[in-house]
């Protein structure tokens, strides 16, 4: 029964914090927008929030490592990203724009805590045996954040205004702070006696980290020297360029293929809602593909998933939307079983932090790239991201063939 309830409030704490952070950036569009009547201005502070998280995360995991109560670290990340959003808000036409955006920076080091420095502690709640049926579940709560968040922020903007949709937003990350607070401070007696198995073997014979900058060389070795992580990180990490190209043109998608930019984001919930069916059923059926072979075959059911998008024919856009979350969500889930499989211990949320922020940075490039492309040409863009997914399964291939 204790475990039960731990798991349950893991995924209601990860749920929360996740929902409050996809909420995040479409309440800071729209409050900068309205507050700053500038599309620039809003703009800015999405690009200040996100673009430090690719700094913050393998700092953030570092210090998560070596903390004797990790959970209590996390709530505090998870309090001061919290802040941080109220902290923008108060400052919009108080403050110059540049002071604004500098406080959006120092929130966004913080970001990866509701990410990766969250799912780097499910092994302290589950039993080993228990970890695929969980690593699904846990996936399960990114795809359920995707689909509320952006529709809560736009509901509460419409009916209260932008700024109460980025209190609600830190209100959401708020409520996860108990859950993270409660997180066992101890590691489960099975990853220690695996990890005294490992030592005995040659396998892990890397001494503590004596410093800071210690550790934060371990953890880009690990990525870097642990083949299957490697592999599963650089095809993600293309991957997730992919995927924002696709969300960079589903404006302009929406407009083509049903007259509308705003169906648009219907696009997205039809992708979140077959993500988040997806892993429901590799929730029950965790074992049935491996996770390596998930990694790969999902990027090209995203290639396929682009492709058919780019037809412009509304039936097939809407299947196309639905195929990429079939491929999106098992791909997660399956790149964080990797994680959890093939990371050492002592560095585990250094590994999951780093690899949620080379991911937000393949992510902000993918959206880059895509805005000049899809004004000249959408199915262009389209085949691009396309292409893109056919270099990312090609890219684990290769690792896989090669030495590290």
């Amino acid at each position: 029964m204790k475990r039960r309830y731990a798991m349950g409030s893991f995924l209601a704490g990860a749920a929360a914090a996740r929902a409050g952070d996809e909420m995040s950036g479409p309440a800071l569009l729209l409050a900068g927008y309205a507050v700053g009547g500038s599309a620039t201005e809003a703009s800015a502070l999405l690009a200040g929030i996100t673009v430090s998280a690719a700094v913050g995360g393998p700092l953030l995991g570092a210090l998560l490592d070596r903390s004797p109560r990790p959970g209590r670290l996390l709530a505090r990340a998870l309090a001061l990203y919290g802040t941080g959003l109220v902290l923008i808000l108060l400052s919009l036409g108080r403050l110059p724009l540049e002071l604004t955006v500098l406080i959006a920076v120092f929130t966004g080091l913080l970001g990866p805590a509701l990410s990766g420095g969250w799912t780097a502690q499910l092994p302290r709640v589950v039993p080993r045996e228990r970890m695929p049926r969980a690593n699904a579940l846990d996936a399960m709560t990114f795809s359920l954040a995707s689909l509320v968040g952006p529709a809560l922020a736009g509901a509460l903007a419409h009916l209260l205004g932008a700024p109460a949709a980025v209190v609600a937003s830190a209100a959401l990350i708020t409520f996860a702070l108990p859950a993270a607070w409660t997180l066992p401070m101890g590691r489960d007696q099975d990853q220690d006696r695996d990890r005294d198995q490992d030592q005995d073997r040659g396998r892990d014979k890397t001494p503590p980290a004596a410093s800071l900058t210690a550790d934060l060389a371990a953890g880009i070795r690990a990525i870097t020297h642990t083949r299957p992580l490697a592999r599963a990180t650089l095809a993600s990490v293309v991957s997730c360029t992919g995927l924002g190209m696709l969300i960079t043109c589903t404006p302009l998608l929406g407009e083509r293929a049903f007259g509308s930019a705003a169906e648009g984001t219907l696009l997205l919930t039809c992708t979140a809602v077959s993500a988040l069916a997806a892993n429901a059923v590799l929730a029950r059926r965790p074992r049935t593909i491996a996770p390596d072979t998930i990694i790969w075959s999902s990027t090209l059911l995203l290639a396929v998933a682009f492709v058919l998008s780019a037809t412009g024919h509304p039936v097939l856009v809407v299947a196309a939307a639905l195929a990429a979350g079939v491929g999106e969500g098992p791909q997660l889930a399956a790149l964080l079983a990797i994680r959890h499989r093939e990371s050492p211990e002592r560095l585990r949320s250094q590994v999951f932090t780093t690899g949620a922020s080379l991911k937000i940075t393949g992510f902000a490039l993918g959206a880059a790239v895509a805005g000049p492309l899809a004004t000249h040409s959408l199915p262009t863009a389209l085949l691009t991201a396309a292409g893109v997914q056919l270099v990312a399964a090609l890219s684990f291939h290769v690792f896989r063939a090669g030495s590290c």
